[in-house]
C-alpha cells in the first residue's frame, strides 16, 4: 500500500511541476468577451509566463472566420510576458482572438476568446 501511495504522490508532484511550466493567459487588452466601443489599434495578452518570441503568436478573426491582418505578434522587449498585435482600424462586429504561446521553457498552450467592438455613438 505504500508503494501506490508513494506512486501517486510522485505523480501528482510530476502533473503540478509539468503544469506551472505553462505560460496561460493572464488577461488581455481588449478584454477577453469584453464589449468596446473605440477599436483597438493592438491587441495585448498577458501571460503567466515569459514567452519565447519565434514561436507565439496572436490571430485575428472577423466573424467570418476570415484573417484580419498579416501581421505578426511580437514579444514586448520590456515584458516578455505580453504578446501583442498590430491591428488595422476594426468595423463594428464581433472578433476571435486565437493565442499559441511557447513559454521559455518550450511549453506550449493554446487559446481563444472574443471581443466585440459596438457601433460609435451618433452625438
Amino acid at each position: 500500500m505504500k508503494t501506490i501511495a508513494r506512486l501517486a504522490m510522485i505523480a501528482l508532484v510530476s502533473a503540478a511541476t509539468h503544469a506551472s511550466a505553462q505560460a496561460f493567459l493572464d488577461h488581455a487588452e481588449p478584454g477577453v468577451g469584453s464589449a468596446i466601443d473605440t477599436p483597438p489599434t493592438e491587441i495585448k495578452i498577458w501571460f503567466t509566463k515569459n514567452l519565447e518570441p519565434d514561436f507565439s503568436q496572436i490571430q485575428l478573426l472577423d466573424r467570418h472566420a476570415k484573417p484580419v491582418t498579416g501581421n505578426l505578434a511580437t514579444v514586448d522587449a520590456d515584458d516578455p510576458s505580453l504578446l501583442r498585435l498590430s491591428v488595422p482600424a476594426l468595423r463594428p462586429g464581433k472578433y476571435q482572438v486565437r493565442w499559441r504561446a511557447v513559454s521559455v521553457d518550450t511549453h506550449m498552450t493554446v487559446g481563444r476568446f472574443a471581443f466585440t467592438v459596438w457601433k460609435p455613438r451618433r452625438r
